[in-house]
């Protein structure tokens, strides 16, 4: 495990991140495994934001930070591969993060899954809209703020209440859930990882294993 990487993420040192990022990848660390480092520190943004550490400034740079560590990695991800997935994400409406999506979009996309990213303060109705489009197996709803708990249950419900609803399995993750929220939503599956997502969502698939 990179604790130099977690901490530096954590810590919001662009450069470090950076450059641990680049020897990773130069000691042939796999992709999926750097996400999760990523994602660990990002983890514990969130977690200091909760304990008022960090404010909104700190949570858009760790957005920023990512954004740019992503453009080394798409660089490393399967090009041109036949996708045979399709994964629909967004963020709850009333909660404007989106890091915590964006990590797990990349880390589908280079699973083979075509991603519909519907980004962030996402409405019901647009949720439904996309399934309605795109016919998805699987939905994933993040959402990092606890006042955003009844929305979140809200839009799985009226997604369940659908002619579709109880053909979808539905995904939710953010900093401020757990098992018991998730169950108090009412969604299918609490990932606590980007492995753990990815490899639900191959199996509900049929797809291989985690890349």
């Amino acid at each position: 495990m990179s604790k130099v990487l977690i901490d530096a993420m954590a810590e919001l040192d662009e450069d470090l991140v950076i450059e641990e990022v680049n020897a990773l990848i130069k000691a042939n660390v796999p992709v999926m495994d750097i996400v999760g480092y990523l994602q660990k520190g990002i983890e514990i943004v969130g977690k200091r934001f909760q304990e008022k550490r960090y404010f909104m400034s700190e949570l858009i740079i760790s957005g920023e930070i990512f954004k740019e560590v992503s453009q080394i990695l798409k660089d490393l991800m399967p090009s041109g591969t036949a996708k045979h997935g399709v994964f629909v994400m967004g963020t709850i409406y009333g909660d404007i993060h989106d890091v915590g999506k964006n990590i797990v979009c990349t880390a589908m996309s280079s699973n083979d899954f075509k991603v519909i990213d519907l980004g962030t303060d996402v409405s019901t109705e647009k949720f439904i809209k996309a399934i309605k489009e795109y016919h998805p197996k699987v939905v994933a709803i993040s959402c990092l703020l606890t006042n955003c708990f009844e929305n979140l249950k809200e839009c799985i419900q009226s997604i369940r209440n659908t002619e579709f609803g109880k053909e979808i399995k539905i995904l939710s993750g953010g900093g401020v859930l757990d098992k018991q929220v998730c169950e108090y939503v009412k969604a299918d599956f609490f990932p606590r990882t980007i492995q753990e997502t990815v490899q639900y969502c191959k199996e509900i698939y049929g797809m291989k294993s985690i890349k």
